[in-house]
């Protein structure tokens, strides 16, 4: 939270004293922070060769918010210290039926900030600017907002019913509009947690390679922490080192003002209605994702966002939101990420792998070499089997091939298997290694055609004996008529 109020108030123009003075901190150390912030952002944007290292190094650079805050002062805006800012404010208003509507001596925040000071209160300037914004906005009155390109980015979640492979079931849509480009556009969840939250984030942002100066928020879980007295609101850590490291700042609305970000309020339920009220049900949700992904392409042909690209802040590199695992891989040479176990090569069994954990699918590494990839499945105790990880073991134990789990979880290999080779496993396993680099639809069609060559050349094969053995029974026939002319 510190390091983004210091780049926040930077971000405003204020300077290192100032700031220094509200946080209760060396300016020397506000210094620091935002040069180091700003150097490695601009080696992040204009450095495209950087390597996997060096942005790991810049990423820590951007998101360590630690430092020395032990004497920092007290933020917390306490009730009591908000009842004085309400009455201050109380006293204005006789003031202003005093003076006129028009009067030139209406106490600024930052007066009223000083004489909280005065009273011994410990409290900081943007605090108390924000309870007076929060105070006065009791009488509320909407105005039309016009935004320039790039300035805005607004995000919300919003609930869809779908029916997938036969069940209805709740998702979840994370959905992003900018109001300045007329564009929108949403990913499908089954959740709407900090995973999901910050992942949509990444997604979106490696599809624009860009940021906005802001996004918008409500005051969401994923947002928002705690609240602080009735005012103050401790932002959730992981979307500040998100807002760091793509360089925006963080604007959360306040309570039960979905007009403050309407645009995205209204793309929720367009969204939803245009794409999802005429087809709802899909085989599996890889078939949803690619629908919606196909309908908003479609939605957005009338958009201005490739106008807006150029008004961008750039991104050249994802943000990493692996979880990094370690895991053992046991007999059945599976490892064990979230209660499912997943396969890896096995070579592999009884050493340890690294494992980098995302929302869907993970990355296996060992000893800093990649070995493969998994899509993660949902349940508990469900196996995710690679065929190729068993092809040296199986070559030992062919006959293990009839029950094995991993062949059942390829039905049409399967199939293939059962039908053409149950007594030859030898001869399967062999052709799978011929093919084990090739797609499964590859390996599957290649099975097939042999299958059907090799049936085409058996009848070919027995209509070649059957015509051979008439052929030998005329010659037969032809040799005794000779010799018994007559019967």
């Amino acid at each position: 939270m510190d390091k983004y109020t210091i780049i926040h108030l930077k971000r405003k123009g204020q300077s290192n004293r100032k700031i220094a003075s509200e946080l209760g901190i060396d300016r020397k150390t506000v210094a620091k922070v935002w040069n180091n912030y700003q150097s490695a952002q601009f080696q992040l944007v204009s450095r495209p060769d950087l390597t996997k290292e060096e942005i790991e190094r810049l990423t820590e650079e951007i998101v360590n918010h630690s430092y020395n805050s032990q004497n920092r002062i007290n933020l917390k805006l306490t009730p009591e210290v908000f009842k004085r800012i309400a009455d201050i404010l109380t006293d204005e208003e006789e003031k202003k039926r005093i003076l006129g509507n028009r009067h030139k001596q209406k106490l600024t925040a930052t007066q009223i900030h000083q004489m909280l000071r005065e009273e011994g209160i410990d409290i900081g300037l943007t605090t108390v600017t924000n309870a007076v914004r929060e105070l006065k906005a009791a009488k509320e009155v909407f105005i039309k907002q016009e935004y320039e390109f790039g300035d805005r980015l607004e995000y919300d979640f919003g609930e869809v019913r779908l029916v997938i492979d036969g069940k209805m079931q709740k998702y979840y849509l994370a959905v992003f509009a900018s109001p300045a480009g007329k564009f929108r556009w949403a990913y499908l969840y089954t959740a709407q947690d900090q995973k999901v939250f910050l992942d949509s984030h990444v997604r979106f942002f490696a599809m624009t390679k860009g940021t906005w100066k802001e996004v918008v928020y409500d005051n969401m879980r994923n947002v928002v922490s705690r609240f602080i007295g009735k005012n103050e609101k401790e932002l959730n850590q992981k979307l500040i080192d998100l807002a760091l490291y793509y360089n925006f700042e963080i604007n959360v609305t306040n309570c039960f003002s979905g007009n403050e970000k309407g645009y995205v309020e209204s793309s929720v339920k367009k969204l939803r209605n245009s794409i999802f009220a005429r087809k709802y049900q899909f085989e599996s949700l890889d078939d949803a994702q690619n629908y919606l992904e196909e309908q908003l392409t479609i939605l957005n042909e009338d958009s201005l966002f490739e106008e807006e690209k150029a008004y961008l802040r750039p991104v050249n590199f994802n943000y990493e939101l692996a979880e990094i695992l370690v895991a053992s891989v046991d007999k059945y040479s599976c490892i064990r990420v979230e209660n499912n176990f997943y396969s890896v090569p096995d070579y592999l069994i009884k050493k340890k792998i690294t494992v980098k954990n995302y929302l869907d699918h993970m990355l296996i590494y060992s000893n800093n070499t990649f070995v493969c990839e998994h899509k993660k499945v949902n349940g508990v105790k469900e196996y995710q089997l690679e065929l190729s990880h068993y092809i040296k073991t199986l070559r030992k134990k062919p006959g293990a091939l009839k029950n094995a789990l991993v062949l059942k979880q390829y039905p049409q290999l399967h199939t293939i298997y059962q039908t053409h080779f149950k007594a030859k496993p030898k001869e399967f396993i062999e052709r799978l290694i011929q093919l084990q680099d090739e797609p499964l639809d590859v390996i599957i069609a290649q099975f097939e055609q042999n299958t059907i060559q090799e049936a085409i050349s058996k009848s070919q094969l027995h209509e070649s004996v059957l015509i051979n053995s008439i052929n030998q029974l005329q010659t037969l026939s032809h040799l005794m008529a000779r010799r018994y002319p007559h019967g």
